[in-house]
């Protein structure tokens, strides 16, 4: 029986127009984030099952690709549970890999650390449009920032390398989770209720605020406690301008918000709106939730007309690196949903801009070796001028392999004949 030829349901394979667009992509984005003082490390592909399924991933850890024990370590006669047989698991992200990279090499690093990540990540998800089961992802974080400083930073440094690549008229939606849980206990709901409340708060887009009561309901909340939630963001509807829609929300829950929180989400909004960029607007969304249940605070995400739904996001989550070591760092980060910017790119006709020409030499078959070298010598000569220059043998069907050349982009053919 012959080998599957295609990819893994949910991975792809990579043609060379996409990899020009997406090494082009990724150049710009490390350019960038180093101006900001950003710096590269990498992390291992697989981590320990125990740290990617500590309850800090949300639904993810329900996706997570989980590894066997190899050899004697593997007993299956003797396993009785899932922990008998794994030990390690592909990452689903790159926040979790980060956590436990700064916390074994702290004393190695400044403070605070500015980081950027980028490689692919694992989720046994089901794959639709800009969404796989292996994908790249692109992540800054600043460990050690307590101040409102970290998210500026993060905000600003995305924001003007999606600007770069060429994106307007996009949003970055932001909100605070202390926000939520000050709404939330504000409107009567217990606190140990506030996630199964949040989660059920996140399909708003999709339900819309009748769904979104019919299903609190449906979970055994007070319809008294429903309608008064409900009732806050009826009124903050429209208010998408961060101080006017923080400014309402401080008013009406009173002590239930510290009003340095609110303080904060303002100074960071008048501060993005003042240095900014790229063409973009900052958003306040008190709907937006986020899936990561190791957020504390601020939390935000882009979104783009172009595709309809979120191209990135992050936030802050000051609890995750205590986990590891015992004691807590603050901790933001921010991730460009780098699969979806390329499939935006590549629906556009995306050009790579400033490549090097291309030319194509083409050799006969029976072409001496003598002179083969007079015509390396002058590819060599070509390449040091900058140009990109491609040398191979002529086929039988040499106007279809010049129409494929053509088609990738080789602007000159020169045909070396035996005369």
């Amino acid at each position: 029986m012959a080998l599957a030829k295609k990819p893994v349901n949910g991975m792809k394979d990579i043609l060379p127009e996409e990899m020009e667009i997406r090494d082009y992509v990724i150049n710009v984005i490390k350019d960038t984030y180093r101006s900001f003082g950003f710096t590269p490390i990498e992390t291992p592909c697989m981590e320990n099952i125990g740290n990617l399924s500590s309850k800090q991933g949300g639904e993810n850890e329900k996706l997570i690709f989980k590894v066997l024990k190899r050899g004697e370590k593997l007993n299956l006669e003797n396993a009785r549970t899932e922990n008998d047989v794994v030990d390690f698991g592909m990452r689903y992200d790159l926040t979790v890999p980060l956590a436990r990279f700064y916390s074994n090499n702290v004393n190695n690093l400044p403070a605070p650390f500015k980081a950027l990540q980028i490689g692919n990540v694992w989720r046994a998800d089901r794959p639709q449009r800009g969404r796989y089961r292996q994908f790249m992802q692109c992540d800054i974080d600043i460990l050690g920032e307590a101040g409102n400083l970290a998210e500026i930073e993060l905000i600003l440094a995305t924001t003007t390398t999606l600007g770069r690549l060429g994106f307007k008229n996009f949003q970055i939606r932001i909100n605070e989770r202390r926000i939520l849980k000050a709404m939330a206990a504000y409107s009567g709901f217990p606190e140990d209720s506030y996630d199964t409340v949040f989660i059920i708060l996140d399909k708003m887009d999709k339900i819309g605020p009748e769904g979104v009561a019919q299903e609190l309901e449906k979970s055994g909340f007070e319809k008294a406690a429903t309608e008064k939630y409900l009732e806050l963001f009826a009124h903050i509807q429209g208010k998408e301008d961060v101080a006017e829609g923080v400014s309402y929300l401080a008013e009406q829950l009173g002590d239930f918000l510290e009003q340095e929180v609110a303080d904060s989400l303002k100074e960071i909004a008048a501060c993005v709106n003042e240095t900014r960029e790229a063409d973009f607007k900052l958003v306040f969304d008190p709907t937006l939730v986020r899936g990561m249940s190791y957020y504390t605070g601020t939390i935000f995400e882009i979104a783009m007309p172009e595709f309809g739904g979120s191209c990135g996001g992050g936030g802050r989550y000051d609890k995750m690196i205590g986990k590891f070591t015992g004691n807590d760092v603050p901790a933001c980060g921010f991730s460009i949903g780098f699969e979806r910017i390329i499939l935006l790119l590549l629906e556009s006709g995306f050009q790579v801009p400033g490549r090097s020409e291309k030319i194509a030499y083409l050799i006969e078959k029976n072409y001496p070796g003598e002179k083969l070298a007079q015509v390396t010598a002058q590819a060599q000569k070509e390449r040091k001028a900058g140009k990109q220059v491609l040398v191979a043998r002529m086929n039988k069907n040499k106007k279809f392999q010049k129409e494929k050349l053509t088609a990738e982009g080789y602007t000159e053919i020169k045909e070396f004949f035996n005369r």
